[in-house]
């Protein structure tokens, strides 16, 4: 499995799994995610990837991008009840529908857990939103463990 930090030359592979990642969200809860637009636009995009504190790691398969891993280094500093940890936020992380199964998704988030210790973080952290049960299941999978939960009021 070919696993490296995201190019510009990415951003049609990358644009294609967003897309994927919408409509899952936007099926689930589309009283809160629009359908058929697009996360980013290419100009951000671009800037994401050249950003050394917001790495986006690509995996590809026959040349074409089939996962992807959005990460985000977050760290508190000088909090009066946080400690000072850096965490590794994976932002969104996606394999493509056709080549679900191949443990893609299993690896790619294998290198992110070592790209984050190698980085001196403390932890890797996400979200997950309770429509999604499929990514639910396999972060449970990865070995991750709720930390918090976020708890509505719709009115």
């Amino acid at each position: 499995m070919d696993i490296e930090r995201a190019g510009i030359k990415d951003i049609e592979g990358i644009n294609a799994l967003l897309r994927q990642v919408l409509e899952v969200h936007h099926k689930g809860r589309p009283d809160i995610f629009k359908g058929n637009t697009k996360k980013y636009t290419d100009k951000q995009l671009e800037e994401i990837i050249k950003n050394d504190e917001t790495p986006i790691f690509v995996v590809r398969s026959s040349g074409r991008v089939t996962g992807y891993a959005f990460c985000i280094f977050k760290q508190e500093r000088d909090s009066n009840v946080l400690t000072d940890i850096k965490t590794l936020y994976i932002d969104d992380l996606c394999v493509d529908e056709s080549a679900r199964g191949q443990r893609i998704g299993s690896g790619l988030y294998e290198y992110v857990k070592d790209f984050a210790k190698k980085s001196g973080c403390y932890n890797v952290t996400l979200n997950v939103w309770s429509c999604n049960e499929g990514a639910a299941r396999f972060y449970e999978k990865c070995g991750l463990k709720p930390q918090k939960t976020t708890m509505e009021a719709i009115m």
